[in-house]
């Protein structure tokens, strides 16, 4: 382990980060831009992205926008945000907690744990700036996910 945390989770920091970043870019939603990356677009994210961070966030989002061919949607969670708006490094810390809980939990890998986050009713929770979902305690939001409800 190298700085303050696994090297794995910090790789899937990166992916959740971008995957904000590109949602708010083209107006989708999160699970939209998961579902036109896929799980090989990312699976290689996320197995490079240490290369992909020391290049800029805004060319990488491109290069992945362009590669998949995602269009614009109309989903504007940062436009409707009447208070502090988060930042995408923000929510990607969020999502990975996540994502790590639910790997640990029902025991699966990260990238099918990642589909698992980005599709379910918590990822509408968290994207909702307007609440307080987002900034609540990371063991909230995963025992939510976990029994189906708002805990």
């Amino acid at each position: 382990m190298k700085g303050r945390e696994e090297k794995s989770s910090n790789d899937l920091f990166y992916v959740c980060s971008l995957i904000d970043y590109i949602a708010r870019k083209t107006k989708n939603h999160r699970k939209d831009v998961v579902n036109a990356l896929g799980k090989e677009k990312i699976q290689k994210l996320y197995d490079l992205a240490d290369v992909y961070h020391s290049d800029s966030i805004d060319k990488v989002s491109d290069d992945f926008i362009k590669d998949v061919n995602l269009t614009n949607g109309n989903f504007d969670n940062v436009g409707a945000c009447m208070y502090g708006i988060p930042t995408h490094w923000d929510i990607g810390k969020v999502y990975k907690r996540l994502i790590l809980g639910i790997a640990r939990e029902k025991n699966i890998d990260l990238i099918d744990a990642l589909f698992l986050a980005y599709h379910s009713f918590v990822s509408e929770k968290i994207d909702d700036y307007n609440s307080s979902f987002y900034y609540e305690h990371s063991g909230n939001i995963l025992i939510s996910f976990l029994e189906g409800i708002m805990m």
